[in-house]
């Protein structure tokens, strides 16, 4: 018997799911921007010729980049308040997680980014007297940003994919409200088809801006 498709709950809970959308994209936003802070400090620090620096800086970045996203979810929404006596809502441990894991990977990025610069570009530096930092600042970043930029928006846009998985923690994004409007309906196929085309309008252009700009970066050099 063939399958009678019919995605009038897509139309009649149109509003749940666009608040779902939205709440996905701001999770998305908000992650980025902290995981680039994190990944720059990470990622700099990485560089550093103190030990006392470079190991906990390390530490941190192989755990979050060796261990699944899904597992960090569940620890920082489960683990974490037993460890520190405070219950943590989910919207913030989702926050936390993301941010800590995307900081991970934007981490090596900025230090690989820098190490590719060549070493003649430091040492000009430092013949014009400039300090360590300076050159870092003046030299090295703004040509080792050309060769970030590609990698960034790139993951970043696995981020957004991420987030899907703040689901499995009851926060309300988009995955999350059409697991909610299933229970209601009783139309899972719809639905998760529906989540799919929503995901795939998202990030196609988003791909697609990414390659772009990977080949117009790729010509400038």
């Amino acid at each position: 018997m063939p399958y009678h498709w019919d995605f009038h709950a897509l139309i009649q809970y149109r509003s749940l799911l666009l608040q779902g959308l939205g709440v996905t994209l701001l999770y998305t936003v908000g992650t980025v921007a902290a995981g680039l802070l994190i990944g720059l400090f990470a990622g700099l620090g990485r560089i550093s010729r103190h030990r006392i620096v470079t190991v906990p800086l390390t530490a941190y970045v192989e755990a979050f980049r060796c261990t699944p996203l899904l597992v960090q979810l569940v620890w920082f929404y489960y683990a974490m308040p037993i460890l520190v006596g405070v219950d943590i809502p989910a919207y913030l441990a989702g926050a936390i997680a993301l941010s800590l894991y995307v900081g991970s990977f934007y981490s090596e990025i900025f230090r690989a980014g820098v190490i590719s610069i060549e070493r003649g570009q430091w040492d000009a530096g430092r013949a014009l007297g400039m300090t360590r930092n300076q050159c870092l600042r003046r030299v090295v970043l703004p040509q080792a940003v050309k060769r970030m930029v590609p990698p960034f928006i790139s993951q970043s846009v696995i981020q957004l994919k991420n987030t899907s998985l703040l689901s499995v923690i009851a926060v309300g994004d988009l995955l999350y409200q059409a697991g909610a409007v299933t229970s209601m309906t009783y139309r899972p196929l719809e639905l998760y088809t529906g989540v799919a085309v929503l995901y795939f309008i998202v990030l196609y252009p988003l791909t697609l801006a990414a390659g772009g700009l990977e080949r117009q970066l790729a010509r400038a050099d």
